[in-house]
């Protein structure tokens, strides 16, 4: 099966899956970064934002998106079908190093699973710079374990293209996201781990237990490679010239220091990590569903192989690098990152799908439906919401955020035209820039941080600054009185990872002295405008100042 072939009807595939999500418009880290830095540097030719917060992130994203508003035009719909270029790009490396270790059949199961899964599904269309990194890190393990002794197929490059290719792409990666680092950091260690194969008691025992026809799979004679380590290594480098230029240009290596501690300096306690361990192993494991496969998983592991005697479902050093990559992102991602938002374990999500599908294949002869089971669980979890409080950005919940927040925006500009808004950030972006698809112009704003019962008393001291508000869900909560499998862990959560509890519109409606003349809810998210009449008038009579 040729992959330049099977471009096309991937991007079909995934626009037309995709076709009612295309003209949404900007959401959370898009419109808080990602959209506004490859804007300044589409209009202003500039690597580190102007209009936005400078955090460090690199800024290979912001120039793709910016080449490609040249050629498509600077809209939503051109934004969000360059995405789904990108993610046809990943999914075909998926299918590649899938087919590397398990075969054909294998392959086109685990490039169809890891699309539908939710967290990949919601992030096949949103200009996040971790589906880039996601991309060409996947190619980058295509080339790195393309070699003999590893996969069902013999070698399509020698060992210096396969060096180059993968120190271009990993580097490619994290110019994309700092995180990518991660990977071939991991890569770079096992390398030195796979030298005890050369070890000639180790070796000479391995081979003994197997039969000669799948003596392979005890690895082949590992020798290391200059030429991968140097490749494992560049991405470093360049990495550190961008720190390097992002220092001298702003004065921060890292971003400002507030975003350089939350996610980073703020993390490094025992007990957080220890939380945030737990909380990933739930990412890697049951997240979305993920708990069908994973089931099936150790379910298969009961019955005996199909495969002759001696012979593995995974070619063991496929299986032994695979289970490092998992292993070092699941450790590293509970250390980095306050929000532990799971796009960052996009390239974790298709590794463990090739284990399960390969195991599948090797013990169970009707495995397509094991696999047709977890397709439908995943796309359940596309749709339904877990019982327990999840980031939006994890199924299409951040659809339905949204279309409230289009529908609240709506209703602020018919109705009180001119008002000063009240409202917390990704809103707040929202309402000030028009690039990001909600409005046409600015609208005045008071930022709060949140709606929980302490920024509401704050606002409650200065009433006189706004005389409407826009108040919503800045997260998921199951419903009350239904199952939470969350419910014990408030106060980490509140300590570690900035967790609150919203006012509902009423309460802050009393709390401020207004009325709520509209509220929508789907699904769990919900919007509401709030009415000040003891302001409204009073600011009218005002002209009107747009933030700066």
């Amino acid at each position: 099966m040729s992959l330049p072939l099977l471009f096309a009807p991937v991007f079909i595939a995934i626009v037309a899956l995709h076709a009612t999500l295309l003209r949404l418009p900007y959401f959370w880290d898009e419109g808080g970064y990602y959209i506004p830095a490859a804007w300044d540097f589409f209009r202003l030719g500039t690597l580190i934002p102007e209009t936005t917060m400078r955090n460090a992130h690199p800024p290979l994203p912001s120039v793709l998106l910016a080449a490609w508003w040249k050629i498509a035009g600077f809209h939503i719909l051109s934004t969000r079908l360059f995405v789904c270029l990108i993610t046809t790009f990943a999914l075909l490396a998926v299918f590649r190093l899938a087919r590397m270790f398990a075969g054909d059949a294998a392959a086109l199961a685990v490039m169809i699973l890891t699309a539908i899964y939710p967290v990949w599904f919601a992030q096949s269309t949103l200009a996040h710079a971790d589906i880039f990194a996601a991309a060409f890190t996947l190619w980058a393990l295509a080339f790195y374990a393309d070699r003999h002794g590893w996969t069902l197929r013999t070698p399509t490059s020698t060992p210096t293209a396969n060096a180059i290719s993968t120190g271009l792409l990993f580097t490619l990666a994290c110019l994309s996201k700092e995180t990518a680092i991660v990977i071939p950091a991991a890569l770079f260690c096992f390398e030195f781990l796979l030298l005890a194969d050369r070890m000639p008691a180790v070796k000479h025992r391995i081979r003994q237990q197997l039969p000669t026809t799948y003596a392979a799979d005890a690895g082949p004679e590992h020798r290391l490679d200059g030429r991968m380590l140097l490749a494992l290594a560049t991405p470093a480098v360049f990495l550190a010239l961008w720190y390097l230029y992002h220092h001298h240009k702003t004065g921060f290596t890292f971003g400002n220091p507030e975003f350089l501690r939350y996610n980073a300096t703020a993390n490094m306690s025992f007990s957080r990590i220890a939380l945030s361990l737990r909380h990933r192993l739930v990412h890697l494991t049951v997240h979305m569903n993920l708990y069908v496969p994973m089931l099936a998983l150790s379910a298969v592991f009961l019955l005996p192989s199909r495969y002759a005697e001696g012979r593995r479902f995974l070619p063991v050093p496929a299986l032994r690098m695979i289970v490092v990559l998992i292993v070092a992102q699941w450790i590293a991602f509970s250390i980095l990152g306050g929000a532990l938002l799971t796009r960052y374990l996009l390239p974790a999500y298709p590794l463990l799908l090739i284990v399960c599908v390969a195991a599948w294949k090797s013990r169970v002869r009707l495995w397509h439906g094991i696999a047709a089971l977890t397709l439908v669980g995943f796309a359940i979890g596309c749709e339904v919401n877990p019982p327990y409080p999840f980031a939006p950005e994890d199924n299409l919940s951040y659809r339905d955020m949204i279309v409230v927040h289009q529908h609240a925006i709506r209703v602020l500009q018919q109705k009180f035209p001119g008002a000063t808004v009240l409202t917390a950030w990704p809103v707040l972006a929202d309402l000030q820039r028009p690039e990001l698809g909600y409005l046409k112009t600015p609208v005045r704003t008071t930022p709060i941080e949140n709606f929980s019962a302490e920024e509401i008393a704050k606002a409650a001291s200065n009433a006189g600054s706004f005389d409407t508000a826009l108040v919503f869900s800045t997260k998921y909560d199951p419903p009350p009185g239904g199952l939470n499998l969350a419910g014990t862990s408030r106060k980490d959560d509140k300590r570690f990872y900035d967790y609150h509890q919203d006012m509902l519109p009423g309460e802050v409606a009393r709390a401020l002295g207004g009325k709520v003349v509209w509220q929508e809810e789907r699904k769990g998210e919900w919007a509401a405008v709030l009415y000040f009449p003891r302001s409204y008038d009073v600011q009218l009579k005002k002209p009107a100042r747009l933030p700066r």
